[in-house]
């Protein structure tokens, strides 16, 4: 039973029926069709996994929403005034992503955020290379970097 399948199904299937077909429509549908899973299939062994990842999922969204307007904000204002607090550089971190879908969705989320770009990957896949704009502490771009990294592998395992 593939239960994301299911949960769009039956968000399109709400938007359809209340002729609301637009983000808000099938973000409702969205909803209301994971309630309908849970609740009817709850003994199910996938829908126990697929309740804990929809929540986790929604959580990301908010965390990298907030994290990409922070940091268009800090670029935004490095840009815009005479004095320039960028000091690039390029830092090793090690990866606890293991497959290759976990360690392509890390790399896009850091390179989709202003200030940061992913390099490349070791031949062994246990360090990312990430170019930063503002590397004046790295323990501190390190841990923002991990923090990224577990709040994708809580969605994706």
């Amino acid at each position: 039973m593939n239960v994301l399948l299911s949960n769009l199904v039956l968000a399109l299937i709400w938007a359809a029926l209340t002729d609301t077909m637009n983000a808000g429509g099938l973000l409702i549908g969205f909803i209301i069709g994971y309630l309908v899973l849970v609740l009817v299939f709850r003994q199910h062994p996938d829908v126990r996994q697929y309740r804990l990842r929809v929540p986790r999922m929604f959580s990301f969204v908010v965390f990298f929403t907030k994290e990409l307007i922070m940091a268009n904000l800090k670029v935004a204002y490095d840009v815009l005034t005479p004095i320039h607090l960028m000091k690039p550089g390029v830092i090793a971190m090690p990866l606890r992503a293991e497959s290759d879908l976990e360690i392509t969705m890390l790399a896009n989320a850091i390179s989709l955020t202003p200030g940061s770009l992913s390099l490349d990957v070791s031949s062994d896949r246990k360090v990312l290379y990430v170019h930063v704009m503002y590397l004046h502490n790295e323990a501190d771009v390190m841990n923002e970097l991990k923090r990224m990294e577990t709040k994708i592998l809580r969605v994706m395992r």
